[in-house]
Formats: structure tokens, C-alpha cells, sequence
């Protein structure tokens, strides 16, 4: 007899094998019509999956996240059989899953048009009315590589053949298309109904810009049909808000090929980066830390030191000079301990805070560069706090609050929170991943978060928190980390005199809130579809005359609007007062004054306030206060 033990505890007894879909049949119809795979000690399996011995297991269905995993990773199997079905001579490369889909790359004559990819996915639609059952075999590797070249997939054949001699592979079989593939899949084409193909690109086999360039097709897939609608109305709120559509329409940067990755500010961009940093800036201040400037340039041998040279190498850009090699940082925490070894510190010293607005540069590949969200150089708001491992707690405590003040301030309200733990490549002693996995966990939970775990996904000197921000079309941006590192600071010599007269090395905290700056500006520009905040929008009052006979007074309320800090433009051009206020409402002002004729005799002004709301006319001084109070307190209008 064969026990399966059901995730409520129960059990059920088979008198021999058995199949997940056996089993699935056996506690209900509607169970067994709704299973696409099960899970059997945390590994998901096909439905066709014997079960030989005694094993937990739970079904897996639509409902469940490994079930809309399974669904896109059939679901772009499906999308190659559609393409071989439409373009035979086309050979199939690789498909995985991503991020809300799946993509996967082709080999053809020519380029595929959007045109094919509305017949592939009319296709598509058409295999899974089928319902063709979907089925798996085993092939040793050689016999599998020679099946592949017989299919004239060649590519295929190559990803074979790299696998080792002595391992067995699997395929899977839908209708007339077979694939390699690990799987686990969907029973049979007719349960993935939910999906829209989404774009074409290119990408280079194998990721090597020396091998040649093959198109690559990108899909989403869903559960259900809302699902899926969801998705596509997000997806075109998203385009609307694209930071880089809205950084040419509101003249806020632009990114040149002249150096690609990179950003050339204009005065309306520079002066909301401004704002962001002058804001960091007070942050720093009134919380104890120190603000400090390194180098750009620091010797390989530094890099070595810390480990970096051997992670990082190859997203580094390096220089030579008398037979030196240097390399542009791609961090600053090295130059903080550099910083921090000069002099004798005390325990009594400690905690020392150190903040640097520091330019950093990293040689991101050209095809994931992504407006000002993904840059090659850029500039973090970054921390450093060198301490006690008695200070670890209190100081991650300080540090969640003081970020969610932060966020708040720029309009974020709801964050996710994450523990990154050990990576299987690391540095260190277990025991002080140990102390500081702890102490992070320990700090979210006196700070009353909830949080999840990311298993294997902290740097390599040491586990972190995680901080997303979730925005207001329900995407999801990690900006804010904590870090807690015992490794670099030995690595590099740090030492402070302990209480009881001896050396030791401190413990640093690596922390950083916005993160880079042009990705947070960039974020901010989404979340507020261009409409920033009167405190960081760039141009923050628009005064528009009438006739000329109001622009004397123009002027007048101009310079009393400038003379308490707002940032003002003056608009006195002979146009139609409707012309005028459409344009200047395009670039999304907080706020538009019009004076005419009646706000000049009554020293008033007519204040029209973002979103085409009238606020009907008042004296200058009270709108005046009135802005003072929207900029004080951060308002969002």
C-alpha cells in the first residue's frame, strides 16, 4: 500500500502506484478537472507523475502560484508549437518563464512583423480549443541530440549536447511539436486559455553579442480572463506613465547616445533631483550622520581586498595609469572604511554614521540599460553605520522607521519587506551570518513588520532587508536595503579600542533609502504619472496674464511668489488666456494664477490648482500661505 498525506493531515491509501491525477480523482472531479501539476516534498510534478512510495502531497491548481508558473511555462510552449506550425523552416531555441509571462527566442529568415504575431497568437488560440494532451518521455543525451538535428533544430541539438554524457533528458509532446524541457506541464493545451502576446525583440543566442541575433517573442499568461485584463489595462496605465515619454514631454532629461547610459539633466530634471537630494541631505543631518566624499577612482588591489573584483569584475570599468590598474567604484562602501581608518576610534565613537551622495558606475550590458531607471552611472543616497554587534538592533529599528518617514514624504505608503539571507557563495563564518540574519529578522519584528524570506539572495559579506515600495498602479520597486557586514571591515583593517582596552573590528551596516537616484526619480515621475508634489515639482506656480493691461501686477505678484522661495513662471505673451492655461496645464503645474482686470483692483488672484480645479480667487497673501503649507507638508494634490 502507497499513503499520501494530503496538506489537511489527511491520508489516503492506493494499493500500488499512483498518478497525481489519480489522486487528484480520487478526492473529487472537480478537483481532478481543475489539478496542472502536484507538489511532492516542495517539488512540483507533472499530473502523469507516478508516486511509488509514501509521500506528501498537495494538487496544484490555477489558484495556487506554482499552478501560474506551470501555465506560463506551458504557455510558451505553446507559442513555439504555434510558430513551427506557421513558419516550419523557424528553429526553436530556448523559452523560459519571467516576470508576469514568459518569452521565448527563434531562429528565421527574416524578421517577424506584428501582423505574425497576431496570426501566431490566433495560433495559439486555435491549439488550445484542441485540448491536446501533453506528455512526457525520457531520451539518453546522445540519442536525444540526434533526434534534434533529424528535426533540423540545431540549436536545440547544441543546448544537448552541452549537457553531460551520462544524464538522461526529458521532452515534451503536444500535437505534432516536441520540446526539451524539464518541465513540469500543464496536462493538455486546452487548460491555458488566458493569454496575449506582447512584443518582439531581439537577443543573441546565448547572451553573446558574437553569435547571432535571434527574435525573441514576448507573452503573458494568466489564470483567468480578469487576470489577464487586469495585467493588459495596468500595462497600458504604465505606458502612460512611462518616465521616459514624460521626461521628453515635461523637458526633464534625456539620455544621448553620446553616452549611453547616462543622463543629461535639464534645468526643470536637475532642479527635482535637487530636491530629492537637498531632502536626503536634512535626512542625513538630523539623524546623526556625518556626510563624507570618496574618490571615484580606487586601486584594483582595493577591490580585491574586499571580494569585489572576483563578484563584480566584469561589470566594472577600469583604467590604467604608470602601470596601475584602477577601477571605477561601483560602490562606496570601501571608501567609507578608508575613511573611517583614519585616526584611532573608540567604542565611545560608535555608532558612526557616515552618508555620501556617491556617483558610482557599473558597465551594465546595452540591452538592459532602461531610460533612467537602469543606468551606468548613477548616484546613491548611500550609508554607512560602523558599530557593536549591541548596536545592530536598535540602529536597524531607527533605520525602518526613519525609511518609512522617508517614503511617506515622497508618497509611498505601502511597503514590502524581505530578509535576504546567506547566498550558497560567500564570505564569512556561519556564525556571524547567524547574529546577523537574526538581528534583521529581530529588528522588523520590533518595528511591528510583517516580512517574507528570500532564501539565498544576500550579498556575499552579508544577509539584508529588503524595503519595496508598491505603487499606485501595483507595481512593485526594492529601493531601500539594510546590510549587516562582519567580513569587509577586517578585510580592510577597521578597528575602534573596545572598553576593555583592546582592538576589535566594527560591525558595518550598509544601508542606503531612495538608492540611486535617477532610478527613484524615475519611480517618482511613474507613481505620480508626471504630476509630482508642489515640493518637488520644478516649476511650482504659472502667473498668466489676461491683457497687458494686468502685467505690471504680473510681475509684481511674480516676484512676491519668488521672494518666498516658490518657483515661478511668468507668462505675459499676447495669447488667448485659454491657450495659455491649456499649455501650461500640459506640463502639469501645481498650481495656475490668472489675474484679469477684477484680481487686479482686489490685489487677489484666481487660482486654478492642478487637475483643472477651480479654487476660485483670493487675496495673494492667502495663496501664498496656502503653498507654504501644500510645500511644509509634502501634500500631494
Amino acid at each position: 500500500m502507497i499513503q499520501i498525506t494530503l496538506p489537511d493531515g489527511s491520508k489516503r491509501e492506493f494499493p500500488g502506484p499512483v498518478t497525481v491525477s489519480e489522486v487528484a480523482a480520487s478526492i473529487g472531479s472537480g478537483l481532478a478537472k481543475a489539478a496542472l501539476a502536484g507538489k511532492i516534498d516542495g517539488k512540483v510534478v507533472d499530473t502523469s507523475f507516478s508516486i511509488t512510495q509514501d509521500s506528501p502531497l498537495s494538487i496544484i491548481t490555477a489558484k495556487d502560484a506554482d499552478g501560474l508558473e506551470v501555465i506560463r511555462h506551458s504557455t510558451a510552449h505553446l507559442l513555439a508549437y504555434a510558430v513551427k506550425e506557421l513558419f516550419p523552416d523557424a528553429q526553436v531555441t530556448i523559452g523560459p518563464v519571467i516576470e508576469h509571462g514568459f518569452f521565448y527566442d527563434f531562429s528565421y529568415k527574416r524578421p517577424f512583423t506584428l501582423d505574425d504575431l497576431a496570426a501566431i497568437e490566433k495560433k495559439m488560440t486555435e491549439l488550445s480549443n484542441k485540448d491536446e494532451p501533453v506528455t512526457r518521455r525520457v531520451l539518453p543525451r546522445d540519442e536525444a541530440v540526434a533526434y534534434f538535428k533529424s528535426l533540423g533544430e540545431h540549436y536545440k541539438a547544441e543546448i544537448i549536447a552541452s549537457i553531460p554524457a551520462n544524464e538522461d533528458v526529458s521532452l515534451y509532446r503536444e500535437g505534432r511539436f516536441e520540446d526539451l524541457c524539464r518541465g513540469p506541464h500543464v496536462p493538455s493545451t486546452g487548460k491555458l486559455k488566458h493569454f496575449k502576446l506582447m512584443k518582439l525583440a531581439g537577443a543573441y543566442w546565448r547572451g553573446d553579442h558574437r553569435n547571432e541575433m535571434l527574435q525573441r517573442i514576448y507573452g503573458t499568461a494568466w489564470a483567468t480572463k480578469d487576470e489577464l485584463q487586469q495585467h493588459l489595462t495596468m500595462l497600458e496605465e504604465a505606458e502612460k506613465r512611462d518616465h521616459r515619454k514624460l521626461g521628453r514631454e515635461l523637458d526633464l532629461f534625456h539620455i544621448d547616445e553620446h553616452s549611453p547610459g547616462t543622463v543629461f539633466w535639464h534645468p526643470k530634471g536637475w532642479t527635482v533631483w535637487q530636491g530629492v537630494e537637498q531632502y536626503m541631505r536634512a535626512v542625513y543631518r538630523d539623524n546623526g550622520y556625518q556626510e563624507v566624499k570618496g574618490p571615484q577612482i580606487l586601486d584594483k588591489g582595493l577591490w580585491e581586498k574586499t571580494g569585489h573584483w572576483d563578484k563584480y569584475r566584469d561589470n566594472m570599468f577600469t583604467t590604467e595609469s604608470e602601470k596601475r590598474e584602477y577601477a571605477l567604484k561601483p560602490m562606496n562602501c570601501p571608501g567609507h572604511i578608508i575613511i573611517f581608518n583614519q585616526g584611532i576610534k573608540s567604542y565611545r565613537d560608535l555608532p558612526l554614521r557616515y552618508g555620501e551622495f556617491g556617483q558610482c558606475h557599473r558597465n551594465e550590458p546595452t540591452g538592459g540599460l532602461h531610460g533612467i531607471m537602469r543606468v551606468r552611472a548613477f548616484t546613491q543616497d548611500d550609508g554607512h553605520i560602523f558599530c557593536t554587534e549591541e548596536h545592530i538592533l536598535p540602529e536597524c529599528v531607527a533605520y525602518t522607521t526613519l525609511l518609512q518617514k522617508v517614503y511617506a514624504d515622497f508618497g509611498f505608503k505601502n511597503i514590502i519587506y524581505k530578509v535576504a539571507t546567506r547566498p550558497a557563495q560567500r564570505i564569512g563564518t556561519d556564525e556571524s551570518w547567524d547574529k546577523a540574519e537574526h538581528a534583521l529578522m529581530e529588528s522588523l519584528r520590533a518595528s511591528g513588520c510583517e516580512f517574507e524570506i528570500a532564501p539565498g539572495d544576500g550579498a556575499f559579506y552579508g544577509p539584508k532587508i529588503e524595503y519595496t515600495l508598491k505603487d499606485a498602479i501595483g507595481r512593485q520597486w526594492q529601493c531601500g536595503t539594510m546590510q549587516v557586514d562582519f567580513s569587509m571591515p577586517q578585510r580592510l583593517g577597521a578597528e575602534y579600542v573596545g572598553e576593555d582596552g583592546a582592538r576589535h573590528n566594527p560591525v558595518m551596516l550598509h544601508r542606503a533609502i531612495v538608492g540611486s537616484l535617477e532610478r527613484f526619480i524615475g519611480i517618482l515621475i511613474e507613481e505620480h504619472a508626471g504630476a509630482l508634489p508642489t515640493w518637488l515639482a520644478p516649476m511650482q506656480v504659472s502667473v498668466l496674464n489676461i491683457t497687458d493691461s494686468q502685467a505690471e501686477y504680473a510681475r509684481e505678484v511674480t516676484k512676491t511668489l519668488q521672494n518666498q522661495g516658490v518657483r515661478v513662471n511668468l507668462d505675459l505673451r499676447n495669447e488667448k488666456i485659454t491657450y495659455k492655461i491649456r499649455e501650461h496645464s500640459m506640463q502639469k503645474l501645481p498650481y495656475i494664477l490668472v489675474l484679469g482686470d477684477k484680481e487686479m483692483a482686489a490685489g487677489a488672484v484666481a487660482v486654478r490648482a492642478r487637475g483643472n480645479r477651480d479654487l476660485g480667487v483670493m487675496p495673494v497673501d492667502a495663496f501664498v500661505q496656502m503653498i507654504a503649507e501644500d510645500i511644509t507638508h509634502k501634500s500631494v494634490i
